[in-house]
């Protein structure tokens, strides 16, 4: 059974790079996303770190949670979340050019970033309730969640979560099947006490997180049915990450929510630096749309 109301959206996109049309393994996946999450949170350190203003620091589970902020105190909230490993960083440019009428808020998962604690928190129930707070304090109710990769699932139990608080869901290049799910046999190595210790901390807590995810994701799949706020869906065709079926088993799961997919033809897993247009086009459809009717696109749609 798939979800009552869907719409597609297909965006052509330019021909790939030599360097996109290689095909990676994915259970490469963390060591495939290292050098963008380094990137990423280097330049938004630089960049955006030293804006006390811009920091929110709050409490949770005896350690301390950090988010960057930016646009309208008193518009919609949007809440970024990055996927692993990575940080806050990889929304940096969002977080630079902020629409009217909303506050774009970059959270750090726990275990990553500024935020702690110092080991993996491998739970997606743990990781949403570590960004709850966020939700329930922002000004206008109705938050938009948005979810990258791992993050994807994290929004989406977020939004299992605070069910009446969470307005949307915008899952960018979704983990949420598990059965896509692998490990890679050099993935229990670093476990080894002898190499864990000398691995930088946002591998260490990825490499605890992807060898967990699958049961992680079992036990959210019933749950993904009891949601009914709208859900964009972006995910490219070329994704070697997270591979495309996981459109297919998110239509099949959110039975009682209606969904847009907005597919992005070619492109691979990282959206948010390479399709941000897209990103921002489904945030402004999830801040006008309704419980009870999915967007409507125009022509591009179909059924």
């Amino acid at each position: 059974m798939t979800s009552p109301a869907t719409r597609r959206r297909i965006v052509p996109a330019p021909p790939p790079g030599e360097r996109d049309r290689k095909r990676r393994p994915r259970s490469l996946h963390t060591l495939s996303l290292v050098a963008a999450s380094i990137t990423g949170a280097a330049q938004f350190a630089g960049a955006r770190s030293a804006e006390a203003a811009d920091v929110i620091r709050y409490p949770w589970n005896d350690t301390e949670m950090v988010a960057q902020r930016a646009g309208d105190a008193q518009g919609t909230r949007v809440i970024f979340i990055h996927g692993t490993p990575g940080s806050s960083g990889a929304w940096e440019d969002y977080l630079a050019d902020v629409p009217d009428g909303f506050e774009y808020v970059a959270v750090d998962r726990a275990g990553f970033g500024e935020s702690g604690p110092d080991d993996a928190v491998t739970s997606l129930e743990a990781q949403a309730l570590a960004i709850a707070p966020l939700v329930d304090s922002a000004s206008t109710p109705g938050v938009i969640v948005v979810g990258h990769s791992l993050g994807g699932p994290v929004a989406t139990m977020l939004g299992v979560l605070r069910p009446e608080s969470v307005k949307a869901l915008v899952i960018v290049a979704g983990s949420l099947d598990p059965s896509l799910e692998d490990i890679h046999f050099m993935q229990p190595i670093g476990e080894w006490w002898g190499v864990r210790h000398i691995l930088p901390r946002m591998i260490r807590n990825a490499n605890r997180e992807l060898m967990v995810l699958e049961q992680e994701l079992t036990a959210l799949a019933p749950q993904m049915a009891d949601l009914t706020m709208p859900i964009q869906i972006v995910h490219g065709t070329q994704d070697n990450l997270t591979p495309f079926e996981n459109v297919t088993y998110m239509e099949a799961a959110f039975t009682s929510a209606p969904l847009t997919v907005t597919v992005l033809e070619g492109q691979n897993h990282f959206l948010p630096w390479n399709s941000r247009p897209e990103i921002e086009a489904a945030i402004d459809r999830a801040a006008n749309s309704s419980q009870s009717t999915p967007t409507e696109i125009g022509q591009s749609d179909t059924p």
